[in-house]
């Protein structure tokens, strides 16, 4: 704790300035002769801390000095700052922090990296607002109230009151002990359990949220990306899900597996297309995955979707036939 209370003394001084001791010590949450102590282990260890008397003293740093994470190699630094670009944390509402932190990271670099380290993460972009085609990932919006609550709720390791809209319901108001959050694709989860039972909610789906003064029924230590995997796991296997026999032209084939569940299987056919058996939510979803491929993907299988999407291309033909 001391370690980390000399650092923070540091900080205090080079983004103040000049601070009294009875200052340093209410920030530190110290008494002032902590603080005066500090100050010595600080200047024994070679950090320039000098004393202003006066009625406007107090501490403060010989200007010039900087602290440097000395551990942080070009490579780490860069990976850092690159890391800091990612869209995820907005998802949590903690975009503005994320945005600090990278800057107070350039700031402590040793002088041979910052320059340079700084100069080539802006030469790396991660997942962009548009792609080539111009289309915008679909990122939801979530109250900052709610995900502001949610988060304290989950760092905290406190039970969650939610007012959640599940699809097809009627809002209710539960009670549940938050696990965890995951961002995919820009969209936001809290993993949680509901009397024992494992449950995800995604955020935008949430109206509000109250943080509960109890404790959350969870354990200690949580393996976040193996919990995610389980639950994405069961999620592909169960429910009214479908499985489609489908062929699909290379280029599109993304486009396709992009919006199924999962791919069961796949080969080449002689003509180059793809045979790939792939699995959907629902009927509705496989037919609306379908349709968007129009005619690089032919559906083998079931013969109620090819049946379907017969009907639909018909109906379509009749709307845009030749008027009489």
């Amino acid at each position: 704790m001391r370690a980390d209370r000399l650092v923070s003394l540091v900080l205090l001084l080079r983004q103040h300035g000049r601070l009294s001791a009875a200052a340093l010590a209410r920030e530190l949450e110290v008494s002032t002769r902590t603080v005066l102590r500090d100050i010595e282990a600080l200047s024994a260890a070679g950090v320039p801390v000098y004393a202003e008397r006066g009625r406007h003293g107090g501490f403060a740093l010989l200007p010039g000095f900087r602290t440097e994470l000395t551990g942080l190699n070009h490579d780490e630094a860069l990976a850092l700052l690159v890391a800091g670009s990612r869209r995820g944390a907005q998802a949590f509402g903690l975009g503005s922090a994320l945005a600090s932190a990278m800057l107070k990271v350039v700031d402590a670099l040793p002088e041979s990296y910052r320059d340079t380290a700084a100069g080539a993460a802006e030469r790396l972009l991660i997942d962009p607002e548009t792609d080539l085609l111009s289309r915008r990932p679909a990122a939801e919006e979530v109250p900052d109230a709610v995900v502001a609550e949610v988060l304290r709720a989950v760092v905290a390791g406190r039970r969650l009151r939610i007012h959640y809209v599940a699809a097809d319901q009627a809002p209710q108001w539960r009670t549940v002990d938050p696990v965890g959050l995951v961002t995919v694709r820009d969209r936001g989860y809290l993993l949680a359990t509901r009397s024992g039972a494992d449950r995800t909610y995604r955020l935008s789906r949430i109206l509000a949220a109250e943080e509960l003064a109890e404790p959350a029924q969870r354990p200690d230590r949580v393996d976040l990306d193996r919990t995610w995997q389980e639950r994405s796991t069961r999620f592909r296997t169960g429910g009214d899900q479908v499985a489609v026999l489908v062929r699909v032209d290379p280029a599109r084939r993304e486009d396709l597996v992009g919006t199924a569940l999962a791919v069961r299987a796949e080969a080449a056919d002689p003509d180059g297309w793809l045979r790939l058996e792939v699995t959907f939510q629902d009927p509705r979803h496989a037919e609306w995955a379908l349709w968007q491929l129009t005619t690089n993907a032919e559906a083998l299988a079931p013969q109620w979707l090819r049946d379907s999407l017969r009907d639909r291309a018909a109906a379509v033909a009749a709307r845009y036939g030749v008027p009489s």
